[in-house]
């Protein structure tokens, strides 16, 4: 027997559906799960929660499961569902929750354990991947016990994704279900699932139950994502015909964000109740977690149509002191009122569009939206699609905001009756007339079912939905700007139906094999009138598009082939929902899948690689000095190459990466002439770190620094001179930011030899391993960004007991003030708040910044400059509690800062979230980045 499948990874919960194959009614798998320490119990929301307990704060048995525990996660003593979720609420700072949110946080590395965030460091961490890889591995476990004959991974699963997931996070899904032993599964939009159950539900009676409504709103918003769609509905053979129209853009925003917001509310009244100054006693961001979860509970009373005047949220202490160290505060309706409804639902009867900050709202680590009014989003969400819309609704195109007739809401947040009505009065204000709405009997399932009513639909058995890509993809054609516009190629229309190979098949690339090769893709939802056909040249509003990660590779060939081969791209909407994209020869043969890039996105804003024509003449200067070894130069055209190399393509510093990566890949190609003497190798480290630097920032960079890195154990050639020596590690630092943490780790081996070792030592020393200055060692160490924080908090100890050696009376010499200077910058460096080449749960911890501060704010930041400088970076405001440090110090810096006279950006950056000016972006990192790079802000 095969059972139907349907699973809802949902944000706050995970939910199990099936039928049997074809047969019988839909129904609910009751999950296995921990209720209590040692009691288990079915439930059919397995809450999407992990709880990661202390060393002796569970016994084995309490943790005991009907099964043998899968650890999928590297995890071994794990609570997962409701008593996780209970655990959380009671003790901060172990719950692993929204997991979901971070797959889509480019941000990060989804791949690495950076979950719970912002967790003390003798707690257990997993990747976002990982825990949604551990809920399903939980459902596979208690299906499995429950039907040892039909084992889910033989099932027909459908598992569903926010219609706005782009095409990594859909990836990572994937992967997170293969981690779970799911390896065979078929991706579908949850808002189309939705939609979905309602049609199975309504199939009997479908005609009459749809009346004449043509469009179909589904707004689905749960408890980290907000999502819409649109489903145009036609009359054909009397029989409604469903087709999906329109996506939008990916929001993380939901119930989440409600629930923080009451949190802050309720952190200010008990501050304020303790008589405390709010702004000074800010929670933990475990803490702040804590009260969080506590105020979902309080605004679910709150929102329940026998809802009460208020509820009191208590919050415990720590420790002994868990209950004499409770807070309190109350939670009113009238809360409720004014922020979750005024301020997520407001009526905006203007049909404003969101509004865009200076700096999006950053909590527990994730980019939230920066405004949080749903309807302001839906506003522009419908100006989007409003050419179909209007066709949809048979409307003439007179200016006005189409608005769909018919409405179906979905997720958790809408179990509140009051915010299922303001959403409804909201869009019949703009139509100017009632909406209909289509019931839907419970969210928090809806989703489940509706995947196993869509395996139904295929096999014919139930209504269907006609969808195909929810997006156009376009391939980035280089040096073709048009303007301010983005000139592309057409991959895939939208509404290509699954599993149709579309090929372009007038348009003729030339593959590179065996070298490195690169392909730009961008979608959109706001294509105006019908798609394009696939090959069709548009021209695309770079607001308009989603840039997706960076399809880069080193394709393989047979040997002896050549190095160009014509080919054509071939795209598929692949049958489990994501976009597979393929080169094949033209002659028939060979065929290579592109596989994007998820773990290093590409950092870059996109740039047309318009390229000078001086370049071939600069490759054949470069081909001179470090080619074939029968061009013998003079050493002196050889110190002279970068200056003829400024004199053929303008002054180096206006280099754009397409050109310093172009340059890079030629002096890689002759890196063996490096060897040939002082000179030549002095010349290739320092033109191959500047055009390579950071390491990161355009297409191939990560296949880029694998072959630099090869070179890294071998040393240099000329060890004994001076300034080898130096354009070794200048090389080193420039190009960091693209080192792995294993390769980072490796460097800071030597750089702790160089500082650190004794004269015994020295003289054991490899001949391999670059000796480095104290300036050289101090500047590659601080720019080693994903170290862990432990070694960047050792690091900075070190630093400051340099530091502290500053002589407190008279004037500095300018060696002193030199040597400090370096001491000075590299702690602003290792103790910034904001990681700039690496993700942002590396940085080091804030009370480790904290002392730090406390130590610099007994210099004389008027004499010594550069303590400012540092004091600034460390405590620079993020607006993530778990990086931030507190207000008491935070105030302690803004004080002296204003009294040293310190420039006004270093005072804004430590008082508001802000981005960095050039001139101390580029003092920070000790170099200028190239032209329209950006790092990771």
């Amino acid at each position: 027997m095969t059972y139907l499948v349907g699973i809802d990874l949902g944000t706050t919960n995970t939910v199990l559906a099936f039928a049997h194959d074809g047969k019988g009614a839909i129904e609910l798998f009751s999950v296995d799960q921990l209720v209590a320490p040692g009691e288990v119990a079915g439930a059919p929301l397995l809450p999407s929660m992990r709880y990661h307990p202390g060393a002796d704060e569970l016994a084995p048995g309490e943790l005991q499961l009907p099964w043998h525990a899968l650890d999928v996660a590297g995890v071994e003593r794990v609570a997962l569902g409701r008593l996780a979720r209970a655990l959380g609420a009671a003790t901060p700072g172990r719950l692993v929750a929204s997991a979901k949110s971070w797959l889509s946080h480019t941000g990060v590395d989804r791949m690495a354990p950076i979950l719970p965030w912002g967790a003390e460091g003798d707690v257990a961490k997993v990747s976002p991947v990982a825990a949604s890889a551990s809920y399903l591995a939980h459902l596979r476990a208690a299906w499995n016990t429950r039907f040892p004959k039909q084992p889910l991974e033989r099932q027909q699963i459908v598992l569903t994704v926010p219609a706005s997931f782009d095409e990594g996070a859909r990836a990572l899904t994937l992967e997170a279900a293969k981690q779970a032993g799911l390896p065979d599964v078929r991706l579908l939009e949850e808002p189309q699932a939705a939609l979905y159950d309602w049609l199975y539900r309504h199939r009997a009676d479908l005609a009459q139950d749809l009346g004449d409504a043509r469009l179909v709103l589904v707004a689905d918003v749960g408890g980290g994502t907000t999502d819409f769609s649109l489903v145009k509905v036609e009359a054909r053979d009397g029989e409604p015909l469903l087709t999906r129209i329109g996506v939008g853009n990916h929001l993380i925003l939901g119930g989440d964000n409600m629930d923080l917001a009451l949190a802050h509310l309720v952190e200010a009244r008990m501050a304020e109740q303790a008589g405390e100054d709010a702004t000074r006693s800010r929670l933990s961001s475990a803490r702040l977690a804590q009260l969080t979860e506590r105020c979902r509970a309080a605004k679910e009373q709150l929102l329940a149509d026998d809802a009460p005047d208020h509820v009191t949220v208590t919050l415990l202490g720590a420790g002994s002191r868990l209950i004499g160290a409770s807070r309190k505060a109350d939670l009113r309706r009238a809360d409720i009122e004014r922020i979750v409804l005024d301020g997520f639902f407001p009526l905006n009867a203007a049909q404003e569009d969101a509004k865009r900050a200076r700096a999006g709202i950053v909590e527990f680590g994730l980019p939230y939206a920066s405004d949080p009014a749903i309807t302001r989003h839906l506003a522009g969400f419908l100006r989007q699609h409003a050419a179909a819309a209007r066709e949809a609704l048979g409307l003439p195109d007179d200016g006005a905001l189409p608005v769909p007739d018919t409405v179906l809401l979905n997720g958790g947040v809408f179990r509140g009756a009051a915010l299922a009505q303001r959403l409804v009065d909201t869009l019949a204000a703009w139509r100017g007339a009632p909406m209909r709405v289509l019931h839907n009997d419970n969210p928090d399932i809806a989703v489940a079912r509706g995947a196993v009513a869509y395996t139904l639909a295929r096999q014919g058995l139930a209504p269907a939905i006609e969808s195909g890509a929810a997006r156009s993809y376009y391939l980035l054609l280089d040096g073709e700007a048009q303007g301010d516009k983005l000139r592309t190629v057409c991959l895939l229309p939208r509404g290509t139906p699954a599993a149709l190979e579309v090929a372009l098949a007038d348009r003729s690339f030339a593959l590179r094999v065996g070298r490195p090769v690169r392909f730009h893709l961008v979608s959109t939802i706001a294509d105006s009138g019908a798609p394009p056909q696939a090959g069709d040249l548009v021209d695309l509003d770079p607001s308009e598009v989603v840039r997706l990660p960076a399809i880069a590779t080193v394709l393989r060939a047979a040997r002896g082939a050549p190095s160009e081969t014509p080919v054509r791209l071939v795209t598929t909407l692949s049958e489990v929902g994501t976009l597979d994209v393929h080169c094949v020869a033209e002659d028939g043969g060979q065929r290579w899948q592109l596989a994007f890039q998820l773990r290093g996105e590409d950092d870059s804003d996109t740039q047309e690689e318009v390229l000078p024509l001086e370049l071939d003449a600069a490759v054949d200067k470069i081909e001179r000095v470090f080619g074939a070894r029968s061009k013998q130069v003079d050493p002196k055209e050889v110190k002279q190459l970068r200056a003829g190399l400024e004199h053929l393509l303008g002054a180096r510093e206006r280099w754009t990466t397409p050109l310093l990566r172009r340059l890079f890949d030629a002096l890689l190609a002759r890196a063996k002439g490096r060897r040939r003497s002082v000179e030549h190798e002095r010349a290739w480290l320092n033109l191959a770190g500047y055009c390579l630097r950071p390491g990161f920032g355009h297409p191939l960079d990560e296949w880029r620094m694998e072959q630099l890195w090869a070179m890294f154990e071998g040393g240099v050639q000329h060890h004994k001179d001076s300034q080898v020596r130096a354009e070794w590690w200048t090389l080193w630092r420039r190009v960091a930011g693209g080192l792995s943490t294993a390769s980072q780790l490796r460097v800071l081996d030597d750089f702790a030899f160089n500082l650190q070792a004794d004269e015994s030592e020295r003289g054991r020393r490899p001949v391999t391993l670059v000796d480095g200055s104290e300036e050289d060692m101090l500047r590659v160490g601080a720019s080693l960004e994903r170290i862990p924080s432990a070694y960047k908090a050792e690091i900075g100890e070190w630093l400051l007991g340099q530091i502290e050696g500053i002589p407190s009376g008279g004037k500095l010499d300018a060696r002193a003030s030199a040597r400090y200077g370096r001491y000075l910058w590299a702690l602003g460096r290792v103790g910034a708040r904001q990681s700039f080449q690496s993700s942002a749960h590396e940085v080091a911890p804030p009370e480790v910044a904290e002392s730090w501060l406390v130590k610099l704010l007994q210099l004389d930041w008027r004499k010594v400059e550069p303590a400012g400088f540092a004091a600034a970076h460390i405590a620079r405001m993020t607006g993530d509690r778990s990086r931030d440090i507190g207000q008491a110090v935070r105030e302690d810096v803004l004080r002296r800062l204003a009294a040293s006279g310190a420039p006004p950006m270093w005072t804004a950056m430590v008082r508001e979230v802000v981005e960095l000016d050039q001139a101390v972006e580029t003092r920070l990192l000790g170099d200028a980045l190239p032209p329209g790079l950006k790092l990771l802000h």
